[in-house]
């Protein structure tokens, strides 16, 4: 998949899907696969154009928390197929009107035949460009457009505040039903203070990332991957109460994992379910019997999946 930072001429008409697409829910996924679709019947190239930063954050100074990393929306896009994204700094396009993003970004740069767009996605400066206005001035070049309807869970639209709130909730089994997908991380694997070896209990510790939306404290059941092979994991996200943490660990014991020490490698882990709160005990015997705990629960909760 090709990644283009700059707004760049490219001489293959392509099929472009539009939005911020934080999370990539399944609101976001009937927009790319719209898209993607119509590129494969009309060969075009599907192509997505997005930003690297949310318009809020530049405009408002709004504390906007990801739901993903660029780097794993990135992925996720190559795997629906898409050929090429543009990942644009919003400072650069803030002040362009909605004619002249029509006009001299999709017809003129994304050489853009087909354009696609969610039930709210709004452009240009001041946002003034909607859906109508887009598809208004698209036809007027003779660049088809489609958009999609908002989707809903529980009878609510999907959002990625609403996705975010139940991160930030541990209602892990909501946000993964509208994400499409499991939430989770695939970060480097750290040194820790080794403490679960002398438990029989050793984990893989990982630093949670700045700029994202923070899980719940506590224990959940996982998903870990593990060169290609998944396993049951028990994953504690917090600062660690009973034996003290600076900053936000992820830190995860894989009961069926019998393999070498993965320190330094990207190791992906999947939430499924959140088990308990983030408690300090009164001894490590004590941690320790709530872990071995936590690890029959996780196991049932893996396995019924």
């Amino acid at each position: 998949m090709k990644i283009i930072k700059k707004l760049e001429y490219s001489n293959q008409p392509a099929s472009v899907a539009l939005g911020y697409f934080d999370g990539i829910h399944l609101g976001h996924k009937a927009v790319i696969n719209d898209a993607v679709d119509f590129a494969k019947k009309n060969n075009l190239i599907p192509t997505v154009f997005t930003l690297l930063q949310s318009p809020r954050k530049v405009l408002f100074n709004e504390k906007v928390e990801g739901v993903i990393t660029v780097s794993e929306k990135l992925k996720i896009l190559e795997s629906m197929g898409i050929a090429q994204v543009y990942i644009i700094d919003f400072t650069e396009i803030r002040n362009i009107t909605a004619e002249d993003f029509v006009y001299d970004i999709l017809k003129n740069c994304f050489n853009a035949k087909h354009a696609v767009c969610g039930f709210n996605y709004h452009f240009g400066k001041y946002a003034l460009g909607n859906r109508n206005v887009l598809k208004e001035l698209c036809n007027n070049i003779g660049i088809s457009t489609s958009s999609q309807s908002q989707i809903l869970y529980n009878d609510i639209p999907i959002s990625s505040t609403r996705i975010r709130k139940c991160i930030s909730d541990g209602d892990i089994i909501s946000a993964n039903a509208m994400l499409g997908r499991d939430y989770g991380f695939c970060l480097p694997v750290v040194h820790g203070r080794q403490l679960g070896r002398t438990f029989g209990t050793p984990t893989l510790n990982q630093l949670f990332p700045k700029g994202l939306v923070c899980p719940k404290f506590g224990v959940y059941a996982s998903s870990v991957t593990v060169d290609g092979e998944t396993f049951c994991g028990v994953t504690d996200i917090g600062v660690k109460p009973t034996v003290g943490s600076d900053t936000v660990i992820i830190e995860t014991w894989m009961p069926d994992y019998k393999g070498r020490d993965l320190y330094d490698e990207h190791i992906d882990v999947r939430l499924l379910e959140f088990i308990r709160q983030e408690k300090k005990f009164e001894s490590l015997d004590e941690l320790k019997h709530e872990i071995l705990l936590n690890g029959r629960q996780a196991e049932e909760i893996f396995l019924r999946r």
